[in-house]
């Protein structure tokens, strides 16, 4: 998104950006439409945040807080005790940022600063829980906020994003050398998309050219053994603002929004089938939220409540 449009986007929040609740069009499952546990809430409301599981904990990290303020501060939450804690805060404040858990830590990548004039970030900050420290480590290559990033095969894949317009970059960093490498961009440059690995395969999901631009319902498939990508069955309905994780050999995609419009969409893709069904419809609908399975459950925290720069202290679990 460019400079001059997210000051049009901050003063359609100001204003009251309410969105109409916008179902999924998939066909449902009625055998099987999977549960829903409302958990404790957030202590702090935000949206478009980070979302990564490290040693059995749920990180969320940054997002927006009051009027599209940057937000450093970092949440912990126990499933086993359904309780939260404070850990220490990330070095720089950021929103639309990525986040993976790998071995044991927590990895936020790039996003950007600012809070009506935003500029994209390129650092790269490794969390210990155990020492409860950040790292920086190298940086990625492209400086880029609301991209999407997944672990596959001890290494992360950064794929879209955005500066003054999106992009289809797609990075790799490799913790043991502390460093970055390219590899076969996206076939379509895109933020605010999902990205899932799956069968050692990463599907990036949905997503957009901006805010009022074009929606894309796209699914494309990565491989890294052959370094190409190809085409799944796109979704139902192209959006943004979408989160996605894998269970059970199968991916599950969450909310998602489009301009007026807000998604309480749950979907699952089967790769066997090829197909996309929906399931039983987030309590919450939500968009800029992020989603980890940890388990027999993924959990989908925080998350704007109406399309824009909207936020939520919402914690949900879905069990399929």
């Amino acid at each position: 998104m460019g400079r001059i449009f997210r000051c049009i986007l901050a003063g359609l929040t100001f204003a009251g950006c309410v969105g109409v609740t916008r179902p999924s069009s998939a066909p449902f499952d009625q055998e099987r439409p999977g549960v829903w546990t409302v958990l404790a809430p957030m202590p702090t409301e935000r949206g478009e945040v980070a979302v990564a599981e490290a040693g059995g904990q749920v990180y969320v990290i940054g997002g927006f807080g009051d009027w599209l303020q940057p937000v450093g501060s970092i949440e912990a939450y126990d499933p086993a005790t359904n309780r939260w804690s404070g850990r220490i805060s990330l070095p720089i404040a950021v929103h639309h940022a990525a986040a993976v858990g790998l071995n044991g830590k927590v990895y936020v990548i790039g996003g950007f600063t600012g809070q009506v004039v935003w500029t994209a970030r390129q650092e790269l900050f490794e969390y210990d829980p155990g020492e409860n420290v950040w790292r920086q480590k190298a940086s990625m290559p492209i400086a880029r906020g609301a991209a999407a990033a997944a672990a596959l095969d001890g290494k992360i894949h950064v794929l879209g994003g955005s500066t003054d317009r999106v992009t289809n970059a797609h990075e790799v960093y490799d913790p043991a050398t502390n460093s970055w490498s390219l590899r076969s961009p996206m076939p379509t440059a895109r933020d605010h998309h999902a990205l899932a690995a799956l069968g050692g395969k990463l599907y990036a999901i949905g997503g957009r050219d901006s805010f009022l631009g074009t929606a894309y319902p796209n699914v494309e498939v990565y491989d890294p053994a052959t370094d190409s990508w190809r085409v799944a069955a796109p979704l139902e309905t192209g959006r943004g603002g979408l989160a996605a994780s894998a269970l059970d050999g199968k991916i599950y995609v969450f909310g998602g929004e489009l301009p007026f419009r807000i998604f309480n969409a749950t979907e699952m893709y089967d790769p066997a089938t090829g197909r996309w069904i929906s399931k039983a419809p987030l309590p919450t609908p939500r968009h800029g939220t992020g989603a980890v399975s940890l388990g027999r459950r993924i959990y989908v925290m925080a998350g704007g409540r109406q399309p824009g720069g909207s936020r939520s202290g919402a914690n949900e679990a879905f069990e399929p």
